[in-house]
């Protein structure tokens, strides 16, 4: 009788698939609030010999799972966590709560509303991904295209439900490198299925990425822009960087980190130009989102505890400001880390937002992704991009520009001209749309559009996903 009751328990928890991994159910993380929706969170090995696993977190849509697409999600960096980021800051069904018991609540906007989500954390050495071979933390875009290809392939192996399910790549930041490699990785495979006429190829229908990493100097260059059209850096400054940088080649990130250094460079001088404008900027600007308030430092953010302001939020926008903080100290948590089935190697270093561990190939960041991404284009992918346009760090005015220039290479017609789109009455931000390419921003987002921009961010998403142009016309606008 025992195994009966076992049997039909495991029925309910899994809605009567049997492919699921019930060692991987999220029963309930501490501090949660009640949810219809399961979750599932562990690792899939993705090198045996090295004995490299990466740690995922999955969450299935809060209504009509069973029907609606499978979305693999993908934080940049590279060496950031796709769990910190991702799921738990931007587009996940729960946030940190903040204030002392440090607990969850929950996104109303989260993506799970129209689609089922999986994070992970890559490539090993990210957020609780680990590999048992210390050479494993080496990396370059290739391989981890190649090992994030290898997740997918046995991640399905845990989810075989999931095998024919519609398929989206999203992602934000260095991951525009990762999405489209990753994203060529898998139409080749498909390719090569059907020369040999495999059964299995992946239903993948499009792929999108946030404020993306396309071109090293292009992107570089477009924040110096971007900080002086929005009054950070003097005209002074921006003329200097302008007349004396040349980021193509990748060298000004080594001025850049040592500043101190650079500010004793000759007057004149590439490196003495970008530590002014760093002067200028700031300390206390979030480079991220430059109209946003940055986390107050621990002994202040005690005081406004004591005045029973809890939630440091900034008034106009309701955005938490110390929600990296808060994340980080509850994925720290051993009693959370239980109930993901994390950590379960017991790794020497905290959980953290990105990487220190990890060593990555610099002469791949500085690679031009437009030819991949044309390539995806050409065999007939949809694209779709979107800029966060408060992000000095990837600045829209830098993606803008790649894109019109991607759209002038291929010939591609235009189908929407560049114009407003709307979400909730107000305009969400513009859009231009061409033959299987689409480039949006979103209003007062910042690098993690997600965040920033809740609302704006599921209406685009939900766009997205059913391959529609986003609203075009205001209804009920209300001014209060």
């Amino acid at each position: 009788m025992g195994i009966w009751v076992a049997w039909i328990w495991f029925l309910v928890m899994t809605g009567g698939v049997v492919g699921a991994p019930l060692e991987d159910l999220v029963r309930s993380l501490p501090g949660q609030p009640a949810v219809s929706f399961r979750q599932y969170a562990g690792y899939v090995t993705v090198d045996q010999v090295a004995g490299t696993a990466l740690f995922y977190y999955f969450v299935e849509a809060e209504k009509n799972a069973t029907n609606l697409p499978l979305v693999l999600w993908l934080n940049g960096g590279p060496g950031c966590s796709s769990i910190g980021g991702g799921a738990f800051t931007e587009l996940g069904p729960f946030f940190p709560s903040g204030g002392l018991q440090n607990g969850l609540t929950t996104n109303s906007h989260s993506w799970n509303r129209v689609a089922n989500l999986l994070f992970v954390d890559s490539p090993a050495g990210v957020g609780w991904s680990y590999s048992n071979s210390s050479s494993a933390y080496s990396y370059n875009d290739e391989r981890v295209a190649n090992e994030t290809m290898t997740f997918l392939m046995n991640w399905l192996h845990k989810f075989p439900e999931y095998k024919t399910r519609d398929l989206f790549l999203a992602g934000e930041s260095y991951a525009g490198h990762y999405i489209p490699q990753l994203a060529s990785l898998i139409l080749r495979y498909n390719t090569h299925s059907r020369q040999l006429s495999r059964a299995f190829k992946f239903n993948l229908k499009a792929i999108t990425v946030g404020n993306p990493l396309l071109n090293y100097g292009l992107d570089t260059s477009a924040t110096y822009f971007f900080l002086w059209s929005h009054g950070l850096i003097s005209d002074h400054t921006y003329k200097g960087v302008s007349s004396s940088c040349d980021f193509s080649d990748g060298t000004i990130s080594a001025v850049e980190e040592t500043l101190e250094a650079a500010e004793n460079e000759k007057a004149g001088t590439c490196p003495f130009f970008v530590a002014a404008a760093h002067n200028e900027v700031g300390a206390n600007i979030n480079m991220y989102d430059v109209t946003l308030d940055v986390c107050p430092p621990p002994i202040i953010r005690q005081a406004l505890r004591l005045r029973k302001r809890i939630k440091h939020r900034v008034q106009e926008k309701g955005i938490d400001v110390c929600i990296d903080n808060e994340i980080t100290s509850y994925l720290n948590r051993h009693d959370v880390q239980q109930a993901l089935h994390a950590n379960t190697t017991a790794l020497p270093y905290p959980w953290e937002a990105c990487s220190r561990v990890i060593e990555y190939k610099f002469e791949d960041q500085l690679q031009d992704m437009l030819p991949v991404i044309t390539s995806l284009i050409k065999q007939g992918l949809p694209v779709w991009i979107f800029s966060g346009d408060q992000d000095s760090v990837v600045p829209l005015i830098g993606t803008r520009t790649q894109i019109d220039k991607l759209a002038k290479e291929l010939n591609l017609k235009i189908l929407i001209s560049y114009s407003a789109w709307y979400a909730h009455g107000q305009v969400g931000g513009w859009t231009e749309v061409y033959d299987k390419l689409v480039y949006t921003t979103v209003r007062g987002a910042s690098h993690m559009v997600p965040y920033a921009q809740p609302e704006r961010a599921l209406v685009m998403f939900q766009r997205f996903l059913v391959g529609k142009p986003l609203p075009r016309h205001s209804y009920s606008v209300k001014i209060h």
